[in-house]
């Protein structure tokens, strides 16, 4: 009994802090509190991701729907399932991870510790993606850190556009090319439903 006491109050230490560690968008997002009646969504796929042997197999998933739709707390309740299971994690948003490219390239630090930085996590959550045109200098900086994720780690994709519109949104270039190449092939493609969750949490609140 002492030594599962022991064992239990190390892993929910260590599951706290990886918790803390994911800075998840929405930190209470739990799979089990999930909503799906009259969204669509597809609950054995979900099921299936929230066992997390798509982070061991290096897949990745992407959730596409508009606005208000749930993406982001699907995301995160499975980012937590993973921290669950020890796996490390962290989420953020396009547009402040490209702030903090720019930081890196003014200062000292340097791109390169940014890219090693969420190189390492084995899984990454990026949300907005594609929500704003990128510059040249900036899809580099997508394609390196995906270039350097592929087929070792796992990314989760919270967007607006469906895949078919991405290699506009990317530039329609080879770095375009390069970039969907490393994505799509190894990954859960979701529709997060057809309901305005932000709005339909509102109304029963």
């Amino acid at each position: 009994m002492l030594v599962d006491y022991i064992y239990q109050e190390k892993y929910n230490g260590k599951v706290k802090r990886l918790l803390k560690q994911a800075r998840f968008r929405i930190p209470n997002a739990e799979f089990n509190d999930i909503y799906y009646p009259d969204r669509g969504l597809d609950r054995d796929l979900l099921s299936e991701l929230s066992t997390c042997q798509f982070v061991h197999n290096h897949s990745n998933i992407i959730f596409q729907g508009f606005t208000g739709a749930g993406k982001s707390f699907l995301a995160c309740s499975i980012g937590r399932q993973a921290c669950k299971q020890s796996i490390r994690t962290r989420c953020i948003r396009i547009p402040d991870l490209l702030m903090e490219r720019d930081e890196a390239v003014e200062g000292s630090r340097g791109i390169g510790k940014l890219l090693k930085k969420y190189s390492n996590y084995r899984l990454l959550l990026l949300d907005e993606w594609l929500l704003n045109d990128y510059s040249d200098e900036e899809l580099h900086f997508l394609f390196e850190l995906i270039e350097r994720r592929y087929d070792t780690a796992s990314t989760i994709f919270c967007t607006q556009y469906k895949v078919e519109d991405w290699h506009g949104r990317l530039g329609g270039g080879v770095l375009a090319d390069s970039i969907m190449d490393r994505i799509i092939h190894k990954s859960h493609q979701l529709y997060s439903g057809d309901i305005n969750m932000r709005e339909f949490l509102a109304k029963r609140s």
